[in-house]
């Protein structure tokens, strides 16, 4: 495959997992959320766990248990480090699993990491092959095409995207507070004033948790 189709890949299992997404918020909290990071309608996480499985996992397609495995730790990889990277960078906890049972910092827990595994199998054997099909169906230039607007659109979105999660970061570096709660909920109301992407990434992620930022002891 080209790299056209597995860019078009990315973004199609990007949508699926922000539907995913919305459906698991409606039916936990039964409200229409935009989640994710992005504006647009897709989560890159979903999308690029899917390319990885995609490109390494062909070779365990004829044994489901391994396949089932191999799915189950990819995708708790990539859920684990974007969750470190996120937080390291932004200094913030976007999601926590720490009341979860089985959880591993927190940052990924059974809970999710099953039902990964079970993805894992539905993506390779099931949803993938009808996908690139489909895909093989349509002009290569024209597949080009839309993969390069798709793309463009994709780079305008992650740009606008970053510069509002960077004033996320100057917020929580301001706040000087000594109780975690009270720095998030302050950071909360400091943003959502601020435009409604702003309150749209709040909202995204009701278990946002700021962390309490270190201070270095000074010498007397």
């Amino acid at each position: 495959m080209s790299i056209y189709t597995y860019f078009l890949l990315f973004i199609i299992y990007s949508f699926v997992g922000w539907v995913i997404e919305i459906i698991t918020e409606y039916y936990h909290h039964k409200r229409f959320v935009n989640r994710g990071f992005l504006i647009g309608p897709y989560c890159p996480i979903y999308g690029a766990a899917s390319v990885v499985m995609i490109l390494f996992l062909n070779k365990y397609i004829d044994d489901p248990i391994a396949l089932f495995v191999m799915a189950l730790v990819i995708c708790s990889i990539i859920e684990y480090l974007a969750s470190y990277v996120m937080e390291k960078l932004f200094n913030a906890r976007w999601w926590d699993y720490s009341n979860n049972k089985f959880n591993i910092n927190g940052r990924i827990c059974l809970e999710t990491m099953i039902p990964f595994g079970f993805g894992g199998l539905l993506l390779m054997y099931f949803i993938n092959p009808f996908v690139v099909k489909v895909l093989s169906y349509v002009p290569t230039g024209l597949l080009k095409i839309i993969a390069i607007i798709l793309f463009l659109l994709f780079l305008m979105d992650c740009f606008i995207s970053f510069k509002i999660i960077l004033g996320f970061k100057k917020v929580t570096f301001k706040q000087e507070r000594d109780n975690t709660a009270e720095i998030t909920n302050k950071v909360k109301e400091t943003l959502i004033k601020k435009s409604k992407l702003n309150k749209r990434l709040i909202n995204s992620f009701p278990n946002l948790r700021v962390r309490k930022r270190k201070t270095k002891k000074r010498n007397k």
